[in-house]
């Protein structure tokens, strides 16, 4: 029965078989993290939308009225 030599060295086996590789926790807190950030920069480019909207609402109705020409 050769699966018996498996037991125990789990962290042997671990250390070599995946040792270039990313373990699961730390790709979900890579992903977290990416996903924030993106999510950041998603929210900076609305604000940014609005406030020329809200200048350009602002200035067309300058023009309109009159008012500082």
């Amino acid at each position: 029965m050769a699966f018996f030599g498996l037991f125990g060295n789990d962290k042997k086996l671990a250390a070599t078989a995946y040792k270039d590789r990313e373990s699961a926790s730390e790709k979900a807190a890579r992903k977290r993290r990416e996903g924030h950030k993106h999510s950041v920069q998603a929210i900076d480019r609305q604000g940014q939308a609005w406030e020329e909207a809200e200048r350009a609402r602002q200035d067309h109705g300058r023009r309109r009225s009159g008012w500082f020409s």
